[in-house]
């Protein structure tokens, strides 16, 4: 089985530790490999290969996408518009995993295109328990288009 790219897109260091200790202690740990972007500029940059990333194979496009709302440049808001509005990447399944529980947050995510929007839980046992559902679901039982 090829491993599968998950793109964190996360500027908090704590969180980007939490969220990659939760995957590895998942039992799908074997099976992906995270990348983070710090910001959204690095994480287009990844998407398309530019800047640092213009050598990466962009044919490999992440499993799926967990962005954060609240990033330094572009928010995730921005990052999810410009990858729905691509055609190499507006397929990609954008999972919102925030801290923001805002109504108006939850509505403009599915409106530009989230798949889903997920609460980040604070509890590092429930966080681990979403990060494996999370990556079980789509990294292994959603079949996605080629």
């Amino acid at each position: 089985m090829n491993e599968k790219i998950i793109l964190l897109v996360e500027d908090n260091p704590d969180d980007i530790k939490l969220t990659q200790r939760a995957f590895n202690k998942s039992k799908i740990a074997e099976k992906i490999s995270i990348e983070v972007a710090h910001n959204g500029n690095e994480a287009l940059d990844f998407l398309f290969g530019k800047g640092a990333y213009i050598y990466r194979n962009t044919k490999v496009m992440p499993a799926v996408i967990l962005l954060d709302l609240n990033l330094p440049r572009m928010n995730g808001f921005q990052v999810l518009e410009r990858i729905r509005a691509n055609k190499p990447t507006k397929l990609i399944p954008v999972i919102i995993l925030t801290s923001s529980k805002e109504e108006q947050d939850i509505k403009k995510a599915y409106e530009i295109g989230a798949n889903s929007y997920i609460r980040k839980p604070v509890d590092f046992e429930k966080f681990r328990d979403v990060a494996q559902r999370l990556g079980l679901y789509w990294t292994d039982l959603n079949e996605q288009p080629v």
